[in-house]
């Protein structure tokens, strides 16, 4: 078993980063992770790497679409409002099929908000990072041993797929310090034929480029991006079941969320309620399977969140609508306590029709 080490995890994702073999960091200081581009400026120059901190979110963005340009794991990371001004490189990274990692480490909004924790980002980094039709691979931690693990997961999927991965946590991940495992195994060594890496008169120039001025050439590379996704909706979703396996309510929740209805679990559970949670560990693609399989038993199911509800939506499209789906939330930096998710689960038995 390898030796554990206590550490923030907006350290631990910054640590997991150089370990994956990120050597380039573009950033800018915002509240509540301003502890990954501090890790960062001190730890990139002894492993001879690069950290920039740009004149702004927008430079920022841009400068990781340089880099991913040239085949190099490249990362940048920011809270709820930087993330905002990023989203025409997010849009321009898919349009270039290129790989890297965005970290979100969330706030309250809209606007400024707060700079408390939040997961009211969930529609941004999945239905609309920015314009066009894309996708990124979002994956959500709810420890500070995910925040190491999926970042260094982040880049491996990133590399696979060639497209963008995004660490969405919530500002309770970043600023919570929990022991962590530093060993996640090998990196993985991905060709990158397409890379501007540079001819020595040996090949032919490579194009990275995201505008088609022809429309149906437009329309295949669009049509062909959206195979790779049915790729990765089949063989990458990941997701972790609690108490499930007879389960009559259901909870869905992710980070700092899920943590809470774990407990709410065991209390309820303790009284004679069967309930149980699925929790999302990709965001994008979200994991309709084990819905689906639930709403063939489940009685109700309730969504535990940190937002006006929008991770429902996907619940509810998961589900089919065959169960009624109850929201359970607290916003603008506000967390639902074991009491809110106990409360919730009772309005789920009355509308379920307890037993």
């Amino acid at each position: 078993m390898s030796e554990k080490v206590l550490v923030k995890g907006n350290e631990a994702l910054a640590k997991a980063a150089i370990a994956a073999g990120c050597r380039h960091y573009f950033g800018y200081p915002i509240t509540p992770q301003t502890e990954v581009a501090a890790y960062m400026s001190r730890e990139m120059p002894k492993v001879d790497g690069v950290f920039l901190q740009a004149e702004s979110e927008i430079a920022a963005i841009n400068m990781v679409i340089g880099v991913a340009s040239t085949g190099k794991r490249v990362m940048t990371s920011s809270s709820s409002p930087g993330i905002s001004l990023k989203s025409e490189g997010l849009s321009y990274l898919a349009g270039c099929d290129l790989p890297a990692l965005v970290v979100n480490v969330q706030r309250g909004g809209p606007g400024l908000g707060s700079i408390q924790p939040s997961q009211a980002d969930y529609f941004h980094a999945t239905r609309g990072a920015g314009h066009g039709d894309f996708h990124m691979i979002v994956l959500a931690p709810n420890s500070v041993q995910e925040m190491y693990s999926l970042t260094f997961k982040g880049f491996e999927l990133a590399d696979k797929y060639r497209m963008t991965a995004m660490l969405l946590a919530d500002g309770t991940m970043g600023q919570m310090m929990e022991p962590v495992s530093l060993d996640v195994g090998e990196v993985t060594k991905v060709e990158k034929p397409w890379a501007l890496t540079g001819t020595k008169g040996a090949r032919k120039p490579n194009i990275v480029n995201s505008l088609f001025l022809v429309a149906d050439e437009l329309e295949k590379y669009n049509f062909e991006r959206y195979k790779k996704y049915e790729i990765v909706e089949q063989n990458e979703t990941l997701y972790e079941e609690y108490r499930m396996e007879d389960a009559e309510y259901v909870i869905a929740a992710f980070g700092v969320a899920s943590r809470v209805s774990k407990n709410a679990i065991d209390e309820a559970r303790a009284k004679g309620i069967k309930v149980g949670m699925i929790r999302p560990i990709t965001l994008w693609p979200f994991p309709k399977a084990p819905f689906a399989k639930a709403a063939e038993t489940a009685k109700a199911f309730v969504s535990v969140e940190l937002s006006m509800g929008q991770m429902i939506e996907d619940v509810q499209l998961a589900t089919k609508c065959k169960r009624p789906v109850l929201l359970c939330n607290r916003v603008g930096g506000m967390i639902p306590t074991t009491n809110d998710v106990l409360a919730a689960i009772d309005k789920a038995v009355e509308v379920g029709g307890a037993e």
